[in-house]
Parts: C-alpha cells; sequence; structure tokens
C-alpha cells in the first residue's frame, strides 16, 4: 500500500471549509527573552510596534481577513480587543496593513 494512502485527511483550513473556522483565543505564547540592552528608547519601541503589528496581522489573516482594504482601523482594534492585544495607534494599524500587502 503506498505511504500517501496511508496519510490521514488534514483538517480544513480557513479557505478550504465550508464555513467560517473559530479564531481559538490565544495559544500559550512563546517565551519572552530580555531585549538586548543598550539601544536608543527609539529602537524598543519600533521593535515593540511591529511584533504587536505582526501578531495583529497574523490574527486577521486566520479571522479571514486577507485584503489590507478590508482591515479598518476598527477592524484591526476589535481583533487585537479578542486576541488581548492592547488597542494599537493609528501607526500600527498602518504597519499591520502594510504587513498584509508585502505578504501577497
Amino acid at each position: 500500500m503506498p505511504a500517501a494512502a496511508l496519510k490521514s485527511k488534514p483538517l480544513p483550513t480557513q479557505s478550504t471549509a465550508k464555513r467560517a473556522v473559530v479564531l481559538d483565543s490565544p495559544y500559550a505564547p512563546v517565551e519572552k527573552r530580555p531585549l538586548p540592552a543598550g539601544r536608543p528608547r527609539d529602537w524598543y519601541v519600533t521593535h515593540n510596534r511591529r511584533l504587536k503589528a505582526m501578531r495583529l496581522a497574523i490574527a486577521l489573516l486566520d479571522s479571514g481577513v486577507y485584503v489590507p482594504n478590508q482591515a479598518r482601523n476598527e477592524t484591526i482594534r476589535s481583533t487585537a480587543e479578542s486576541i488581548g492585544v492592547h488597542p494599537p495607534s493609528d501607526t500600527t494599524c498602518h504597519m499591520v496593513r502594510a504587513l498584509m500587502r508585502y505578504a501577497r
């Protein structure tokens, strides 16, 4: 019997499911490590903003928002609330849309 016949059928994803796949609550976060010391404050602010934008972009993609035009500030902020992140600023919302745009 070929090995391909033994594999079970994968679970449906958002794109292949007949109806929307429920977004799981946030998974256990990755263990945090301290950031490197000695950088200017702006570096830390930008770094944390990028991480937040990445988390929000992933959550939006998981919830079925694939196009940056669909990701309005209200949508991004409601997603942030649902995954337990502080509401993002306008700059972070803009960064989320930019990440979604360049990921295509």
